[in-house]
Order: structure tokens, then C-alpha cells, then sequence
């Protein structure tokens, strides 16, 4: 037995090796389809209107509802919101992005010793959960140049509601209010999931709405900054999955220019 071991622990690893290098490789690999004219027109059809739609709203928000509605909430530190405090770390960013990457990790140690028959639907299943954390990283570190750029305060930063409290390049949290990260990544994750499998639109849809308004609930930020997290989630994960169906990860793009789910 003893003198079996190395031989058969070398092989896991060169197996290993051999599937973490392969996986890597397709992430980098140029696009295995050109991208026609019509697949890069509906992608961004998509993008503005996603954006218009956004920043129309936050716009109204901003104006007509924003101070307002921190008036509705309940006081912080309010004992009843308790199960508020549990449903919004559903949305925390790092436990988001922790539990991908696992997932990614565990997949790629356990494909060399699946069985060869089977090991393909394993390595797409891996496939997309790599777009899942992409997608939510790629989204979450926008969100992060974003909140540093607009810099707007979060609610009751100065003492008073303000819908307008602004202090560009501020770089502390008090003045990280938009866009809210955990919209960010609940709305990326949701679009991620649903793009995967459709069938799951409306529970991730519930779950994107119920972790953004945990938010204001708890009044960590204003509506037009969960508005401007949702924007920006989509947008992210919309343009992530561009870059797996251009490569036939998870995704093809159809003649018509959709992109749909291999």
C-alpha cells in the first residue's frame, strides 16, 4: 500500500493540474465565436436601456423620495428589526463571493477523481459557477470605484436626512452610500442564476428585491441607492456573460444575436 501512494497521489496531482490549467485557459482564450454585429447591437440595446431606465429613476428618487422615505423606517437599533439584520447578510458581498469561490475550488479538486464518463457535466457545472463569481465580482469591484468616485453619504451623514449630501473622492464609509454593494450583489447573482437556469427568474428576482430593501429598511442607504446597485449589477453581469458565450463557456451566442445557455 505504501508503495502505492505516491504513485497514485502524483497522478491526482498532475490530473490537477492539468484541470485547473485547462480551466484557466478557457477564462483567457480569445473568443471561439466572432461576435456578429447583431449579438454586439442587443448587447448594447440591453446596456442603455438598463441605464436609462436606472438613472431616470434614481433621478425621480433623488428628488421626490429619497429623504422621505427615511422618515417611513423605524429608528436604527430598533429590536423588532432583528430578523432584518439576518435577511441582509444573505447580500454581504464577502460571504457571496466566499461561498462561489469555494464552490469553484471544490469543483476543480474533485473533477480528477470523478468518474471520465460524467466528468463533463462536472466541468460545465463548474463552468457556471465561475460565471456566478465573476459575475459578482466584476460587479462588486465597480460598485467599489463607484461608491469611492460618487462618494454620497449614507442616510442622516451630517445630521439630517439628506437626499443630496455629496463629498466626491471622500474614500470613507460614511460616504459610501451608492451604489448599495449588497444590491449590487444580490441583482448580480439573480441575473447570473436566471441566466443559467431560467426557471429560477422569479425566486432570485424575490430574493435581489428582498435583500435591497433590507437596506433601506435598516437604513444603510437611500432608494436610488439600491436602484443604483441593481443598475449596476445587471449591467456587470450582462457584460460577463457576453464574454462566456464569446468564448462557449456555459453560453453560445444565437444567430439573432441572443445569448443562450449551453
Amino acid at each position: 500500500m505504501s508503495a502505492e501512494t505516491p504513485s497514485s497521489s502524483s497522478g491526482y496531482l498532475s490530473q490537477l493540474a492539468l484541470v485547473g490549467k485547462f480551466s484557466l485557459g478557457r477564462l483567457l482564450r480569445r473568443p471561439q465565436t466572432a461576435p456578429d454585429a447583431s449579438s454586439r447591437r442587443r448587447l448594447w440595446r440591453e446596456l442603455i436601456l438598463v441605464g436609462a431606465i436606472g438613472i431616470g429613476t434614481i433621478l425621480v428618487l433623488m428628488v421626490t423620495f429619497d429623504a422621505y422615505e427615511i422618515g417611513l423606517m423605524p429608528p436604527r437599533g430598533t429590536p423588532s428589526l432583528w430578523p432584518w439584520r439576518i435577511v441582509t447578510e444573505f447580500g454581504q458581498d464577502e460571504y457571496v463571493l466566499g461561498l462561489l469561490a469555494i464552490g469553484v475550488v471544490v469543483t476543480i479538486l474533485v473533477a480528477p477523481l470523478w468518474p471520465e464518463a460524467t466528468r463533463s457535466r462536472l466541468l460545465n457545472f463548474a463552468t457556471h459557477v465561475q460565471f456566478f463569481f465573476f459575475a459578482v465580482l466584476t460587479s462588486v469591484l465597480s460598485a467599489q470605484a463607484l461608491k469611492y468616485i460618487i462618494g454620497r453619504g449614507r442616510p442622516f451623514v451630517g445630521g439630517k436626512a439628506n437626499a443630496f449630501n455629496f463629498d466626491p473622492f471622500n474614500g470613507t464609509p460614511a460616504y459610501f452610500s451608492m451604489p448599495s454593494a449588497h444590491a449590487v450583489t444580490a441583482f448580480a447573482l439573480a441575473f447570473a442564476m436566471a441566466a443559467v437556469w431560467p426557471r429560477l427568474r422569479v425566486p432570485m428576482f424575490i430574493y435581489a428585491v428582498v435583500i435591497a430593501f433590507s437596506r433601506l429598511v435598516l437604513l444603510a442607504h437611500h432608494p436610488s441607492d439600491v436602484v443604483a446597485g441593481a443598475v449596476v449589477g445587471l449591467a456587470c453581469a450582462m457584460l460577463v456573460r457576453y464574454w462566456f458565450a464569446a468564448r462557449r463557456l456555459g453560453f453560445r451566442l444565437a444567430k439573432d444575436g441572443q445569448i443562450v445557455p449551453r
